[in-house]
């Protein structure tokens, strides 16, 4: 694994990147695509990924062959083949379809601090989900997950909390994902030994 860097992403080979802000210590892996993504301090995405219109908090642990954002067909259309709206690819007279784009941008999926989607997961447009939640291998969530809840399936459901509710708002309150690099290097070994609720007495959350 590389080294990660404050001033730049590192960014693996053949990744196309369009319309991004990436935060610092971040990371995006090889073959990945992200268009129009806002990805948090930390956050990182594994080998793969298609990532469009979508916003990551930080600490987000996004696995191999994740897609968050899939773009849209038209249903209530003649065709749903995007001839319709990428019409100059087909035409020269023809223009793009500018509308359906700016449409297709609004419809943004949010995902939470200290997040895991894992592999070959989807998470839909307009979907949220929440700090600290899990979403398991190959599922489709096209609903809002509750922060620290476990979710699997297609489409996804609840599986169980990640952390007990009270658990989960004191950890919310507590904010971890805030404090500076400093802060985190000088609490990494209770990160790696404390329970959660162990981590929570000791720092006053």
């Amino acid at each position: 694994m590389p080294r990660l860097r404050a001033d730049e992403a590192v960014i693996h080979p053949d990744c196309e990147i369009n319309d991004c802000e990436l935060g610092v210590y971040t990371e995006v892996g090889r073959g990945s695509r992200l268009a129009h993504v806002a990805m948090g301090d930390y956050s990182y995405c594994d080998r793969y990924c298609d990532l469009a219109n979508a916003e990551f908090g930080k600490f987000a642990n996004i696995a191999s062959f994740v897609r968050v954002g899939a773009t849209d067909h038209p249903l209530d259309r003649a065709s749903l083949h995007h001839f319709l709206y990428r019409s100059a690819s087909y035409w020269k007279d023809a223009e793009d379809d500018a509308h359906w784009f700016d449409k297709r941008r609004a419809r943004v999926a949010r995902i939470g601090h200290d997040t895991w989607i894992g592999h070959n997961a989807q998470v839909k447009p307009e979907v949220s989900v929440g700090h600290g939640a899990v979403i398991a291998a190959g599922a489709v969530v096209t609903r809002d997950v509750a922060p620290y809840m476990i979710v699997a399936g297609v489409p996804a459901q609840p599986l169980r909390a990640r952390l007990a509710r009270d658990l989960a708002e004191r950890m919310m309150a507590l904010a971890w994902w805030d404090w500076d690099h400093a802060r985190l290097r000088e609490s990494l070994e209770d990160f790696r030994a404390l329970s959660a609720e162990a981590f929570l007495e000791k720092y006053g959350g």
